[in-house]
This record gives structure tokens, C-alpha cells and sequence, in this order.
């Protein structure tokens, strides 16, 4: 495993609060998928954030992100919820829009190295991944959520033709879907600073099997890189170019301080 770089962390962090009713109406909203339940990993502290909200996208992407809006956001909590649990803030890091090959959403924030002390690890690091169907939404999407703790990674989300391991260059099989898009976390791991353990404690099975949302696969986790492939629909002969949304949320989950990146699938084109 590379050494960590020592300089600033470029990423994205201005948190809109929404309403605390309303998100914790959203929680009965969702249909979780079941977790692979773990470990526990000890509290992590507040990512020290100092870099305005940026999101970007090529000139064909419309959307921008919106302080206003009252969707759910991180609704597929991956236990039941517990006394004490709550979220602190969310907003829409990335609106509606197609993230097409070439035109990536590419979300950023910025912390220094090590985000936290010893023994914690020097990056945000991968709890949880949560999986979740949204039908009764406007529109309805279907939701893949990865818990961070530490604090937020920058993000690229972009389909692609394939998905390919980022240490290697070699195809991740990913059979039985329509699209394929990828997630690239920048500064973030899901293995200990020793490289002997996963630090993910839970996660739904490969195969989800919503409409949109059909599976997901890891695709590489080295030098701060860590990525992921999700499954898009079923292969059909014309393929939507299906929108993507993306939420952050900020919370306080069965005794965690996480940072939730929710990708959100539009399912319009695939009921």
C-alpha cells in the first residue's frame, strides 16, 4: 500500500440542513435491502472542512446542487434505528442530470492529513453500504449509499463502458446489466492503515436486484482510491440514459458518527 499524501484533500462540504421532521418521516420511505451485519468500529471524529460547497459536471449537465429541496435523503439505514440516532445535516451534493462517459459529477471537499488522530485511520474510511427502493417518490429511484467515517471524500461519478479494476486495468464482470456506472472515492480506503482488515461492517449482497439498481461490485482500493461499479437496469435493446442524483448527509447512526454519500437511480424509465 502507497504512503498517504500529507497535503490538503480537495473535496466538497457545504451542509444544508433540512428539516429534522421530515427526514425522519423519510426513514419509513424506503425498502432496505437485507445487510451482511460485522464489527463495530469506535466513533470518528468531525471532518475540519474549510473549502466552500463545489459540484461539478460537463457544460451538458444542467443540474446544480440545491439547498431547497424536500426529497428523503438517506433513508436505507442498514439497522433499525436506535435511541440517540439523528442527523445532523443533508443537502443535494449533486442534482437530476446523466453523468454520461466524459461527463462526470465530480464532487470535492477539502481536510488535512490525517483527517483524524491515531488510532483512528488518516482517511475517511468505508463503514456501511446500505442499499434501498424508492417507488412512492417523485421520481422514483432506486438508492446505493456508502457510509463514511471521518468525514466526507471527494467523488467521481461517471458511466462507463466497462468497469474496470483501477490497480490492474483487468474488466470487473458484472453480468446481467444494462449500464454500468462507477464511483471513484478520492482520498478514502475501506482497509485499516495496516492493510489487514476491511473496514466495511455491513453491506447488502452483490446482487440487489431492484429494477434500476440490480448489483454492485468493488473495483480497486489502493493509494486512496477506492471504487466502486453499479449495475443499471436490465440489458434491453435501447438503454434510458438514466438520471442520477447525488445526497450527503451527516449523521449519528447506531452510535456512529457517519458521512452517507447516497447515489440515487431514476426508475422512471425502468418500471
Amino acid at each position: 500500500m502507497g504512503a498517504v499524501d500529507t497535503g490538503k484533500i480537495h473535496a466538497t462540504t457545504r451542509n444544508t440542513g433540512l428539516g429534522m421532521l421530515a427526514l425522519l418521516l423519510a426513514l419509513s420511505a424506503c425498502t432496505p435491502s437485507t445487510p451482511q451485519t460485522g464489527g463495530t468500529s469506535p466513533p470518528a471524529a468531525t471532518s475540519t472542512a474549510t473549502a466552500p460547497a463545489t459540484s461539478t459536471a460537463a457544460p451538458s449537465a444542467t443540474a446544480a446542487p440545491s439547498a431547497t429541496a424536500t426529497v428523503p435523503a438517506d433513508t436505507d439505514e442498514t439497522a433499525p434505528p436506535q435511541s440517540g440516532d439523528k442527523v445532523i445535516s443533508s443537502r443535494i451534493a449533486h442534482d437530476w442530470a446523466w453523468p454520461g462517459p466524459g461527463q462526470p459529477f465530480r464532487i470535492t471537499h477539502e481536510y488535512p492529513v490525517p483527517i483524524s488522530p491515531p488510532p483512528a485511520e488518516p482517511l475517511p474510511t468505508l463503514y456501511a453500504i446500505g442499499a434501498g427502493m424508492h417507488p412512492a417518490d417523485t421520481p422514483p429511484y432506486d438508492q446505493l449509499s456508502f457510509r463514511f467515517q471521518g468525514g466526507f471524500p471527494g467523488y467521481d461519478i461517471e458511466f462507463v463502458p466497462e468497469l474496470l479494476a483501477d490497480a490492474s486495468g483487468l474488466p470487473v464482470p458484472m453480468p446481467g446489466t444494462a449500464a454500468i456506472l462507477k464511483v471513484v472515492f478520492r482520498d478514502a480506503q475501506a482497509h485499516t492503515a495496516a492493510g489487514t482488515a476491511s473496514t466495511i461492517t455491513s453491506a447488502p449482497a452483490p446482487t440487489i436486484g431492484y429494477p434500476v439498481l440490480t448489483s454492485y461490485a468493488p473495483a480497486g482500493d489502493f493509494e486512496g482510491v477506492l471504487s466502486y461499479g453499479i449495475g443499471v437496469g436490465q440489458p434491453r435493446e435501447t438503454v434510458p440514459e438514466t438520471r442520477v442524483r447525488v445526497y450527503e448527509v451527516e449523521k449519528i447512526e447506531q452510535g456512529q458518527h457517519l458521512y452517507v454519500v447516497a447515489v440515487q437511480l431514476d426508475a422512471t424509465s425502468w418500471k
